[in-house]
């Protein structure tokens, strides 16, 4: 009968270590979860904050005043442009 018993005993412990492991593993997982749903929420406001920033950086009234201020360009005047139409082709 001792026999049992302590067998018993070994079993018992032992169901209690993998419990305990498989606890531990569980928790870990779930540390490693939230970590890595949080990165990917920063992640995500990134990507949202460099597109507003490339449409700012995209503007047409942006992107013109750096071609008059760096390249010296400006818009031709109406008495300068010259339209071209093809023979033929409807206005």
């Amino acid at each position: 009968m001792a026999r049992v018993s302590f067998l018993l005993l070994v079993v018992l412990v032992a169901c209690a270590i993998g419990t305990i492991a498989s606890q531990h593993q569980a928790r870990k997982a779930f540390i490693e979860l939230e970590t890595e749903q949080s990165r990917s929420r920063k992640l995500q406001e990134e990507f949202t904050q460099l597109q507003l920033e490339q449409g700012t950086w995209g503007t047409h009234k942006r992107v013109e005043a750096i071609a008059a201020k760096s390249l010296g360009m400006k818009l031709p005047d109406a008495a300068s442009t010259i339209v071209i139409t093809r023979e033929g082709a409807r206005p």
